[in-house]
């Protein structure tokens, strides 16, 4: 294993790595067919608009970010891939305001809910 990969699991003989880079999970099939889905399902989300850049502005630089998936009975579930935006080139007042969104699970909801529901905060 080098320094730019990261060892998400050892199961058995079978060790799965998730990459840090693009450049990395090209190399593997699983991954190229992870994000190629990803493209065509955000594609037809109509998630983004191609546009030309207007003049005196540059682009917000994005990453793909890897991350493989367990069932409780430490299987691989599926492999996960997510196309991320680097934050931290923006400029605050200029385009910071335009591309936060929070997300929330509804796991996440129901236990709120579950808990204000058991303490009577909600009737």
């Amino acid at each position: 294993m080098n320094n730019q990969e990261v060892l998400a699991f050892t199961h058995s003989s079978a060790v799965i790595f998730e990459p840090n880079h693009y450049h990395q999970a090209i190399k593997d099939d699983r991954w190229v067919e992870v994000i190629n889905k990803k493209l065509v399902v955000s594609e037809s989300n109509n998630t983004w608009t191609l546009m030309s850049l207007p003049a005196n502005k540059t682009t917000i630089g994005c990453k793909w970010v890897f991350k493989v998936k367990y069932f409780s009975n430490v299987t691989v579930e599926h492999f996960k891939a997510r196309l991320v935006v680097k934050g931290y080139t923006q400029t605050d007042g200029i385009d910071f305001h335009d591309t936060f969104s929070p997300v929330v699970k509804l796991v996440t909801v129901r236990n709120l809910l579950a808990i204000a529901m058991s303490k009577r905060l909600l009737y």
